[in-house]
């Protein structure tokens, strides 16, 4: 297995080549630059253009290309335009808000999620069932910022639960415990929604393999042998119907780490979401080619790690 996983990263490396290539191209098709927005009637342009030759956006583009993979390749990624700070430095603070609210939505996601899968599956076709089938139609049809707009309506302003910006107050001293539990009530809102969106697949993948294994011949023998039915479900039916559900767990955890673009923004939430859609409307473009080379990477990470936890999860496949 180690090998193929060496082997899969040494296959990132030309993946993520053409990827930073494709990026840095299309950057450069965008309208403007960063010192557009500081050009007013009164600017003289002569300013607009030195600032625009010191920072080399008036060379060719595969000049400006090289300068910066070179420099991304020492782990130098330029400095924001517009928050006047190391895009590294920038990222990593945002990442780490990301981060928290990922672990977050993950945990209310499949607590949510795997529970009413194996209801559904197994009370096939009751009342219970058409709930959560219902609940899983519904929720799938709701686009993310109309549900996110209505919970911050409802939670944040009609009935204020939840506080509706920021990561934290700042009356609480970093460190503490109450600061800690701060930081959960702040990620409770946009984790709860981003929880009741995604639960939709686990739903029915689950579903539909419970569904499956129960006219299975190794359940007919289990339940012949006098096996309880929970244990007919915990040990033989729930095992093989979470597979699809671990399949899809690694790109859960990369695409989230990668920043939910409208559940950030609206909930204004500081993570690498938020970040990304600011750099675009400012025209950030050493903040934005690197975020989105950063979601690239996720991206190929994610299916690595779908493969070795299926891997884990079924000792009869292997990543080879």
């Amino acid at each position: 297995m180690w090998k193929t996983i060496l082997r899969r990263f040494l296959v990132m490396i030309p993946q993520l080549f053409v990827l930073s290539l494709l990026i840095f191209i299309m950057a450069k098709f965008m309208p403007g630059d960063p010192f557009t927005g500081l050009i007013t009637p009164e600017t003289d342009p002569s300013v607009i253009e030195e600032l625009r030759e010191k920072a080399g956006l008036n060379d060719p583009w595969y000049t400006q290309y090289y300068h910066w993979i070179t420099n991304a390749l020492k782990g130098d990624f330029g400095d924001s335009y517009t928050y006047k700070v190391a895009v590294s430095t920038l990222i990593g603070e945002r990442a780490l808000n990301t981060l928290w609210l990922s672990l977050l939505s993950v945990f209310l996601l499949y607590a949510i999620g795997i529970p009413l899968g194996v209801l559904a599956g197994r009370f096939q076709d009751t009342i219970l069932d058409k709930i959560i089938v219902f609940y899983s139609f519904i929720s799938y049809a709701i686009p993310t910022f109309v549900l996110a707009l209505i919970f911050l309506f409802l939670f944040g302003y009609q009935f204020p639960i939840f506080p509706t910006s920021g990561t934290v107050d700042v009356k609480y001293d970093p460190g503490s415990m109450a600061y800690y539990w701060n930081k959960i009530y702040h990620m409770l809102l946009p984790a709860i929604t981003y929880a009741l969106l995604g639960t939709v697949g686990i739903i029915q993948y689950l579903r539909t393999e419970i569904i499956d294994s129960k006219s299975m011949d190794y359940v007919k023998t289990a339940r012949s042998k006098g096996l309880p039915i929970s244990k007919v479900y915990s040990k033989h039916i729930f095992r093989n119907s979470i597979l699809p559900i671990a399949a899809f767990f690694g790109f859960t955890i990369t695409g989230l780490l990668g920043g939910s673009i409208f559940i950030e923004t609206i909930f204004g939430y500081p993570g690498m979401g938020q970040l990304f859609i600011s750099s675009i409307q400012s025209r950030d473009y050493s903040v934005i080619t690197t975020l989105v080379m950063l979601f690239g990477f996720l991206a190929l990470l994610g299916s690595l790690l779908s493969d070795i936890i299926m891997s884990i999860v079924d000792p009869r496949i292997r990543i080879e």
